[in-house]
């Protein structure tokens, strides 16, 4: 089983017909959807068929019921703690699909001592960077990632945002995901390019996990393991239309997840990542739709 750890908050998604005109008007279509990183990454990998956990904490709050029943509804074992408000996160979509995050998370930094019992079962952890920012829930995901490795589970995670990096510290979430003994990391060009991931040669102070996964939009995916100095590039098909990147980069991982469960080769589970990333660029926040 999979399990997911962080932020369920709602988004609330603004597609604007420009850029956003300070001090006056800009023409806009607002939607309101579950959202947070890490159940972003537990609906897709549910979607994909794997049996997958959500654990995180929301507010004890009409909103909090709404975002734990619409994750339920998606196929997620859902183990949230109830406390605080619910976190929010509006999200700036400009015509050609880039976003702007605007993220109140509220409860998502609240959740405490997870129990022993909703880690039963668990042979993959995923860890958005997000889930590292904020206590109580920083010590406690190093609780509950610690348990599920010494029990076996494998480890992935996420580098999340360049903001959200620079906020943490690249010496220190590099330090963290190397104790950690993450067995992937996920990034995009930017997050790997602030954490010097992609530089040539591995020699100390390098690459801080087993693989390391770039993405580069509608470049290549690039593969890199730790000890190699030139990584494997896996080609991205081109996509006719791309509205709202919103979630992408949790479908791939989600995608990454549920084909590395399945027992597929490094490679394939990232064209399997990038088959579910490509179906969330044309839809509203993050929501998957039929190609």
């Amino acid at each position: 089983m999979l399990l997911v750890v962080g932020d369920l908050v709602e988004d609330v998604v603004v597609w604007t017909d420009g850029p956003p005109a300070r001090g006056t008007d800009t023409a806009a279509r607002i939607e309101r959807r579950r959202g947070g990183s890490a159940a972003n990454v537990a609906a897709f990998a549910a979607a994909a068929g794997v049996a997958v956990r959500f654990v995180g904490c929301v507010g004890d709050d009409a909103g909090g019921r709404s975002v734990t029943a619409e994750l339920a509804a998606a196929g997620v074992d859902v183990r949230v703690q109830r406390r605080g408000r619910t976190g929010t996160v509006v999200v700036l979509v400009e015509p050609d699909g880039e976003r702007t995050m605007l993220p109140d998370r509220a409860a998502c930094t609240e959740l405490a001592d997870v129990p022993d019992d909703w880690l039963d079962g668990v042979t993959w952890v995923h860890v958005p960077a997000y889930s590292l920012m904020g206590e109580p829930l920083a010590t406690s995901v190093d609780s509950l990632v610690a348990r599920c490795r010494r029990a076996g589970a494998r480890l992935s995670v996420d580098a999340s945002s360049v903001g959200a990096l620079a906020g943490y510290g690249v010496a220190p979430f590099a330090a963290w995901v190397r104790a950690a003994g993450a067995d992937v990391l996920l990034a995009n060009a930017d997050e790997a390019a602030l954490l010097g991931l992609a530089a040539a040669g591995d020699g100390d102070g390098g690459r801080p996990a087993a693989r390391t996964i770039v993405k580069q939009g509608p470049g290549p995916v690039l593969v890199w393991t730790r000890g190699t100095d030139e990584p494997q590039a896996v080609p991205v098909p081109p996509v006719a239309r791309v509205r709202d990147t919103t979630g992408a980069g949790d479908a791939f991982a989600a995608g990454f997840l549920a084909a590395s469960l399945d027992g597929a080769a490094t490679v394939a589970a990232v064209e399997a990542g990038i088959a579910l990333a490509r179906r969330v660029l044309g839809n509203p926040g993050a929501s998957l739709q039929s190609l």
